[in-house]
C-alpha cells in the first residue's frame, strides 16, 4: 500500500503523527514545524474523501493525565493550518473516544489525547495497540521522530492492519534523504558532527568513517579530541573516559583515508555565560581558567572551504553554544556554508535537534535540501539499525 495511490475514499485513516512541539508558558505552540510537515499527508487523505484520526505524544508525562502535556493546547494551531474544525477527544482509548471516531464522515478530523498518558504506549502493549487500532480502517505512520521506538502506536499497532498500512509523505521523504546520503556515489561526501558529547555519537562517527571523504568535528565534543592529541583545553567540556575512543576515531580516519578536520581556534570565556569577556585562543592552548564555547575565525574558514566544495553534506550538531549570541557565529557560518553549497547543487541533510533548531533560528531551513524531524531516528537509520516503526510498515 502506497499513500500516493491508495483510495482513501470513505475510509478512516488513523495517522501516527509527531506533534511533540515546543510550547511557551501559556501553552501556545512557538515552533509549529512538526505540525506543518504533517499537513501534506493529512490533506492528501482529506482531499481523497477520507476522514482522519490523529494520534501523537507530547513531552514526557508520568503515565497519567497532566494538563501541561495535553494535546488540547495545539488544537487552535492545528485548526489554523488545516482551515477546518478539529474534534478533540479527551482520551485516546475507551468508549468516549470510540464514539467520536467510529462514525466519522469524509472531511472530518479528530485529534486524540496524548498517547503517553497511558504507560502501555511506551511499553508496546499489544492490547493497548488493538484498542487504538479501532479508530481507523487504515494505518498511516508519519512520525519519523519516534520511528526508532517500538511503542504501541508506532510499531505494534501495525499488526492490526495487514495490507492496510503505509508511510506518510514525511517518513517517505526522510527515508529517501537518508538513503541518498548512504547510497549515492556523489563525491566528496562531508559529515559535520557537533554537539556536546562524544559518548552519544561514537556509533555514528564509526559508521560515517566507512562512507565519508571529510569528517568535521566541532562543538563541545571537539575538546575531547584536542585533549586526546595532547592539547591544553582549560576547563572546557571534556569526557576523560572517552579519550581513548577519540584516539581510535582519529586512527580509524587515517586508516580509511578520511580527512578529519578539527577546530584550529576557539572563542572562550571564564564562565558559561553570555555576559562575560570573550577571548580568542588557539584550540590547544586554552588558558587553565577558560572554557571553549565556539569555534574561531580560522576554524570557520577551514570548515567552510571543505563544505562549499562538497557534493553531499550531512550535518548533525552545532559548533558552539549558539543559544548565546556571543557564541553563535561558528554555527551560523557553518549553516551559511551548507546553504551556499546547496545553492551550487550539493545535497544537504540536516538532522539532530540542535542543528535543526539552529537552521530554524537563523531562518535557513528552507535553503537546505532536507531538514530531518527525527534526530535520534535519523542517526540510528544512518548507523544501519532497523527502526521498529519502519519495519512494522514494511512487514
Amino acid at each position: 500500500m502506497n499513500i500516493s495511490t491508495f483510495d482513501f475514499s470513505g475510509k478512516r485513516a488513523l495517522i501516527r503523527v509527531d506533534f511533540n512541539v515546543p510550547l511557551d508558558e501559556e501553552g501556545n505552540v512557538y515552533d509549529d514545524t512538526r505540525i506543518k510537515m504533517a499537513l501534506p499527508t493529512i490533506n492528501k487523505i482529506l482531499d481523497g474523501n477520507g476522514s482522519v484520526v490523529l494520534m501523537s505524544h507530547l513531552g514526557r508525562p508520568k503515565n497519567t493525565y497532566q494538563k501541561e502535556f495535553s494535546l488540547s493546547q495545539i488544537l487552535s494551531c492545528l485548526e489554523g493550518h488545516l482551515k477546518r474544525e478539529v474534534i478533540f477527544v479527551e482520551d485516546c482509548v475507551g468508549e468516549k473516544a470510540l464514539d467520536k471516531t467510529l462514525n466519522l464522515i469524509p472531511g472530518q478530523v479528530v485529534l486524540l489525547e496524548n498517547l503517553r498518558f497511558h504507560p502501555e504506549e511506551k511499553e508496546g502493549d499489544s492490547t493497548f495497540a488493538k484498542k487504538l487500532a479501532q479508530h481507523g480502517d487504515v494505518y498511516v505512520n508519519d512520525a519519523f521522530g519516534t520511528a526508532h521506538r517500538a511503542h504501541a502506536s508506532t510499531s505494534i499497532i501495525a499488526e492490526n492492519f495487514i495490507g492496510k498500512k503505509c508511510f506518510g509523505y514525511l517518513i517517505e521523504s526522510e527515508i529517501k534523504s537518508v538513503e541518498k546520503v548512504l547510497e549515492s556515489d556523489d563525491k566528496p561526501l562531508t559529515a559535520i558532527v557537533g554537539g556536546a558529547k562524544v559518548s552519544s555519537k561514537i556509533t555514528i562517527l564509526s559508521k560515517l568513517l566507512e562512507k565519508v571523504d571529510h569528517l568535521i568535528i566541532g562543538g563541545g565534543m571537539a575538546y575531547t579530541f584536542i585533549k586526546a592529541l595532547g592539547g591544553k583545553i582549560g576547563i572546557s567540556l571534556v569526557e576523560d573516559d572517552f579519550i581513548d575512543v577519540a584516539k581510535n576515531i582519529i586512527a580509524q580516519a587515517e586508516k580509511n583515508n578520511v580527512q578529519l578536520h578539527l577546530p584550529i581556534d576557539t572563542l572562550s570565556s571564564e564562565e558559561f555565560s553570555n555576559d562575560v569577556k570573550v577571548y580568542h585562543n588557539k584550540i590547544d592552548l586554552i588558558p587553565e581558567d577558560q572554557m571553549g564555547l565556539d569555534i574561531g575565525n580560522e576554524s570557520i574558514a577551514k570548515f567552510s572551504s571543505v563544505i562549499k566544495n562538497s557534493s553531499l553534506i550531512l550535518w548533525n550538531g552545532p559548533m558552539g553554544v549558539f543559544e548565546m549570541s556571543n557564541f553563535q557565529r561558528g554555527t551560523v557560518a557553518i549553516a551559511e556554508a551548507v546553504v551556499e553549497a546547496t545553492t551550487k547543487g550539493a545535497f544537504s541533510l540536516v538532522g539532530g535537534g540542535d542543528s535543526v533548531a539552529a537552521v530554524n533560528q537563523f531562518n535557513l531551513a528552507d535553503k537546505v535540501s532536507h531538514v530531518s524531524t527525527g534526530g535520534g531516528a535519523m542517526l540510528e537509520y544512518l548507523e544501519g539499525k532497523t527502526l521498529p516503526g519502519i519495519k512494522a510498515i514494511l512487514n
